[in-house]
């Protein structure tokens, strides 16, 4: 996803204020065949993270990109890449979610420089919130587009809201998001850089996962081609293959069953 890193420093997109599209985590049930599956598709190498050896933080070029965190098989939480958001108070921000029929299933919990939370909207779209309680010893990356994010919802002006309101989306204070309508979709831009784009058509109670409401992390590649290609010689499968917003996307599913997408499109506008 996109900016500082929940228990590290800045990361893809840069966190240019209160709201933007901050960092991206994947929940994985084996890190080490994670590790080497992105490593090996993507580019990526590995640092050991702060919260023990079930912890790894990606890099790209130098510049930390996502968290790796192993969960053990006991516990029931889904295999999946989940973005973050930044806010200034988690508290306040998880309130606003339950008070607008989304769900905090995790959170308000302190981890290392600041506190996460984990919730969902009331589409059923999970994703995170971020509040830094510490300053960030990493500097902002010039580059911003080593992740973007695409939310697929049941009504994409719905979604606004309920984004807009619990994130202070196009609220005209000082380093906020806005937010622009485009036929039936919204592109949010953060201090002028378009890093997400909502549509509609998701259904809830369809039997494929990319179908329903989700967050889907996309990540921009030099080769499509040789990428799906990789993705496929590593263990991972091709779910979905898609023309649009002039170039292609494609869905793919990693060893351990998490979706994620890599496109040729450098940027969600």
């Amino acid at each position: 996803m996109t900016g500082s890193d929940p228990r590290t420093a800045s990361s893809a997109a840069p966190l240019t204020g209160p709201a933007a599209p901050c960092w991206v985590t994947l929940m994985t049930r084996n890190l080490e065949r994670a590790q080497r599956f992105y490593g090996q598709v993507l580019g990526w190498s590995f640092r050991p993270g702060r919260l023990g050896a079930d912890f790894s933080v990606a890099f790209r070029g130098g510049i930390p990109v996502a968290g790796l965190f192993a969960v053990s098989s006991a516990y029931q939480v889904a295999v999946a890449w989940t973005p973050y958001f930044a806010v200034e108070d988690a508290n306040v921000a998880a309130s606003r979610v339950r008070e607008r029929s989304g769900t905090v299933a995790v959170g308000p919990l302190t981890l290392g420089k600041g506190r996460g939370v984990l919730a969902s909207d009331r589409d059923g779209a999970s994703f995170g919130l971020w509040q830094r309680t510490e300053p960030s010893t990493s500097p902002p990356p010039a580059d911003h587009a080593h992740a973007w994010l695409r939310l697929r919802t049941r009504d994409a002006f719905d979604a606004a809201i309920f984004y807009g309101e619990v994130l202070d989306w196009a609220s005209g204070r000082p380093g906020a998001c806005d937010v622009a309508y485009e036929g039936d979709e919204v592109i949010v831009r953060c201090s002028g850089h378009p890093l997400a784009r909502i549509s509609s058509g998701a259904v809830e109670a369809a039997a494929d996962p990319l179908v329903r409401p989700h967050w889907q992390v996309q990540f921009p590649v030099a080769d499509l081609a040789a990428t799906v290609a990789a993705a496929e010689e590593h263990g991972g499968a091709l779910v979905e293959d898609r023309t649009g917003f002039g170039g292609t996307e494609v869905a793919l599913r990693d060893p351990d069953g998490a979706l994620f997408a890599v496109t040729d499109v450098p940027s969600p506008a």
